[in-house]
């Protein structure tokens, strides 16, 4: 019924989230099996999801990565994937840290070839829990569903901002939209806290301010970009200048972008859903869901969207307080939907 020795006193303002996660989000039955991924500085937030799966009866592992290998690791230990592929539902609670993309994918082929339904909180804590966790996410779904049927049939899309962006998406009905709004399914393994709509486009051009956060280990290290914004210049989806007043996190972002061939080509185009959130806090796993624009250089979850490419590297990008067009349809003003 899980590894005692790990599980920690908490919190108690967690108990709402994590109630969310496995009650709502997850809808855990007792007679599934969960295993839960944390490491040691999640590992209170790991334990109040632990409280939660224990009040459903369900049966659980509480795998800390740090038992099994030092960080970062370039793979996931194989112990830890060996239990993920008993589970029917696992949570993956864990900061990132650089070199690490790798052993997530390992740790979603798995969950993807036995259908789990997976909940991935990188980077959680405790503002979030108590913020985007909260969030109604039956109503960040309806919203999520609206929108996405309203994407499904756009051709071209155009974002501009208060900030400088101003760029124009081209879509393509080969690509598939995905919705991950929260309520998670065996279709898709999801985000917590969820929240936006997503595809890969077929082309992309013009300015991305990025004025909210960026992905990846990056945002740990440089949060909220609102005094110092990269501003990206676009051409046929591939970055063709970056400027910004900090060089050194300039310098980070463009040797990220420039890892491999496709590391500097826009993967995902998205858009946030979740309507419990109204600014920044200075991480991706919340802020991308934030009612805006993000765009992601990199791999475009061909799985999922169709897409004919790949890459090693997926780091996203967050505008703030967007308006959007779909076709001729104005559907967002300045981060506030209006459909």
């Amino acid at each position: 019924m899980g590894n005692s020795k790990t599980i920690t006193d908490f919190d108690k303002e967690l108990s709402e989230g994590a109630a969310n996660a496995i009650n709502v989000c997850l809808k855990l039955k007792p007679e599934e099996r969960v295993t839960i991924i944390a490491d040691n500085d999640c590992i209170e937030i790991a334990s109040s999801l632990a409280a939660e799966i224990k009040k459903v009866g369900s049966p659980f592992s509480l795998m800390v990565i740090e038992d099994f290998a030092s960080r970062p690791i370039k793979s996931m230990p194989a112990a830890i994937l060996d239990d993920l592929s008993k589970s029917q539902v696992s949570i993956f609670c864990a900061s990132a840290h650089e070199g690490e993309l790798r052993s997530r994918i390992e740790m979603t082929e798995v969950i993807d070839s036995h259908k789990i339904r997976h909940a991935h909180m990188v980077n959680i804590e405790k503002q979030i829990m108590k913020e985007g966790m909260r969030a109604d996410f039956n109503k960040v779904d309806e919203i999520s569903r609206r929108l996405i049927e309203k994407a499904r049939k756009t051709k071209i899309m155009r974002v501009i901002s208060n900030g400088g962006t101003d760029l124009t998406a081209e879509f393509s009905p080969k690509m598939k939209w995905i919705k991950t709004s929260g309520l998670i399914s065996t279709e898709k393994w999801g985000n917590l806290p969820g929240g936006e709509i997503f595809t890969s486009p077929i082309k992309v051009d013009g300015v991305f301010v990025v004025d909210g956060v960026v992905g990846d280990y990056l945002c740990k290290k440089y949060g909220d970009l609102k005094n110092t914004p990269i501003t990206i210049e676009i051409k046929d989806s591939r970055i063709t200048n970056m400027s910004c007043d900090n060089k050194a996190l300039l310098e980070e972002f463009t040797g990220y972008t420039m890892t491999d061939e496709n590391s500097n080509r826009v993967g995902e185009f998205a858009i946030g859903t979740n309507i419990a959130l109204e600014h920044v806090i200075g991480n991706i796993l919340q802020d991308e869901k934030l009612p805006t624009v993000h765009i992601a250089f990199g791999h475009p979850y061909t799985k999922y969207t169709g897409a004919s490419w790949e890459s090693t590297t997926h780091i996203d990008c967050v505008s703030v307080k967007c308006s959007a067009w779909f076709d001729e349809e104005f559907v967002m003003e300045k981060g506030k939907f209006v459909f």
